[in-house]
């Protein structure tokens, strides 16, 4: 009957039906022995048992007293009362102590309690001492003995109960942790899988259908006097549509995009950039820098997401005619560059993103690169063409830093404009590349970061290749994005 218990479990329940059980039967010892005994007030000893068990029995049955502690408290003393009454008339009556111990320690204050324990077991041994005419320590064993054992069997009682509240609730705690991690890691995967599907759209579907729509407006304005070249922009733009539905399909299967299907990410560029060039009218050049080495699959793929976008941005928006695209492999990290000799911009300047034009582009590149331990850097001034670079570290940082666009103002010391799309390139490489050779393919590809392995001969000096359209690689050292010399293709 602890008030201030929860809803009471089958073990509570039991040790209350004991409790109930034993003051029931300690009554009706005293009332059979004072019927059968020599005692002369036999009748008011089984009125007042009979009175004791009934105000008793009002403690389980009453609601009032079960809710509050107060009415129980009041309750306690009711019964007190008449087992005191009850302990004048028979000696029998000092047996029903021992369940009142139980009681004061379970409904009272833990000072109260050991108080009315105290009083109860004063009184048990002082009345049995006047029925008896004598008093002698012994008497004073069994009640004192009952008292010491209630009182360590309450006390451990509420020790373990406290304990298992401790443990119930630190479980709750827990399972209420595992649910809602649980539930932020789908939030998490579901936000991650939005944001992958926002630059995957952003990166193909979105450039390709832009492009569609120029090659279509192209095809429009030429049908009336060149219904030859009208036709060719649609034939291309159709082409433009197959491709963006192969990549469509690619990456609803979270799948490597069809342009890296069975070949580099150098053959890649290239051939993105002869695309280009064929498609916009642009001239494209693609140089490779450094030895090539193979790369993680993530790499790959967001290095060529990012051309295509850097791409796609210099024909919507920088009025170019010739861009330059540099994937350089270093010792530390691989690098491309978009360069172009456009109109330029203000890279401080940009617009908050306007979800009705596009303008994404920049915040996914940052993402794309910012994920895999990269950095983005652009350099841009208006009239001065625009180039964005990105780097991408061979060895992962313990910590991805936060992906940033450095907005630094490029030098003007004769170079001419490298390549720059108003979004940012794969791993920037700012520092000259190393002698520039053809990537090996096939058992002579080698992991990036490795050096290659020293057998006592001097290697055979590498001839450097004249820059070529799509995939040419200029000699080491040389300056990026020169005019093509004679003899050398572009992609027009």
């Amino acid at each position: 009957m602890n008030t201030a218990a929860p809803a009471p479990t089958p073990t509570t329940r039991a040790l209350s039906w004991c409790l109930h059980l034993l003051v029931v039967g300690l009554l009706a010892l005293a009332a059979v022995r004072a019927v059968t005994g020599p005692l002369p007030h036999a009748a008011p000893t089984v009125a007042v048992a009979a009175g004791c068990a009934l105000v008793y029995a009002a403690g389980p049955l009453v609601p009032r007293i079960r809710g509050d502690r107060r009415a129980a408290a009041w309750w306690l003393a009711a019964v007190g009362a008449v087992w005191l009454v009850l302990l004048a008339l028979s000696a029998d009556g000092v047996w029903a102590a021992f369940p009142l111990y139980f009681l004061q320690l379970h409904l009272l204050p833990r000072r109260a309690a050991l108080a009315a324990v105290t009083a109860t077991t004063l009184a048990a041994v002082a009345a049995f001492a006047a029925h008896q005419g004598s008093f002698s320590a012994a008497m004073a064993i069994g009640p004192a003995l009952g008292a010491a054992v209630a009182v360590a069997v309450v006390w451990g009682y509420q020790a373990l109960y406290r304990e298992s509240e401790r443990r119930r609730q630190l479980i709750e705690e827990l399972t209420a942790t595992r649910a809602d991690l649980a539930e932020a890691q789908h939030t998490a995967g579901v936000l991650a899988e939005r944001e992958r599907l926002a630059r995957e759209i952003h990166d193909t579907l979105a450039q390709g259908l832009s492009s569609i729509q120029l090659l279509l407006h192209a095809a429009e304005r030429t049908l009336p006097g060149a219904p030859e070249n009208a036709v060719r922009h649609v034939r291309q733009a159709r082409r433009t549509a197959v491709d963006n539905l192969a990549e469509a399909r690619r990456f609803v299967a979270a799948l490597a995009p069809p342009a890296l299907e069975g070949s580099t990410l150098a053959d890649a560029l290239e051939r993105l950039c002869a695309t280009t060039g064929t498609r916009h009218r642009l001239t494209v050049r693609f140089r490779l820098g450094g030895a090539a080495c193979a790369l993680p699959t993530a790499y790959e793929v967001a290095l060529l997401r990012i051309a295509q976008s850097a791409l796609a941005n210099t024909v919507r928006h920088a009025r170019a005619g010739a861009v330059e695209v540099t994937l350089g492999h270093l010792d530390d990290g691989v690098a491309l560059t978009v360069a172009d000799d456009g109109v330029g911009f203000d890279p401080g300047g940009l617009p908050a993103p306007d979800p009705e034009t596009g303008g994404f582009g920049l915040a996914a590149m940052q993402a794309r690169i910012g994920a895999l331990g990269g950095t983005v850097s652009i350099d841009s001034t208006p009239g001065h063409g625009t180039t964005l670079t990105a780097r991408l570290p061979l060895t992962r940082p313990g910590a991805a830093q936060a992906p940033g666009v450095d907005t630094r103002t490029p030098r003007h010391d004769g170079e001419s404009p490298t390549a720059g799309t108003g979004t940012a390139s794969a791993a920037a490489a700012t520092e000259p590349l190393p002698g520039t050779a053809t990537p090996p393919t096939g058992p002579g590809t080698r992991p990036c970061g490795t050096e290659p392995p020293a057998d006592g001969a001097e290697p055979a000096p590498k001839r450097p290749r004249t820059a070529r359209a799509g995939s040419g690689t200029a000699p080491a050292g040389s300056e990026p994005a020169p005019p093509p010399p004679a003899g050398t293709k572009a992609h027009p």
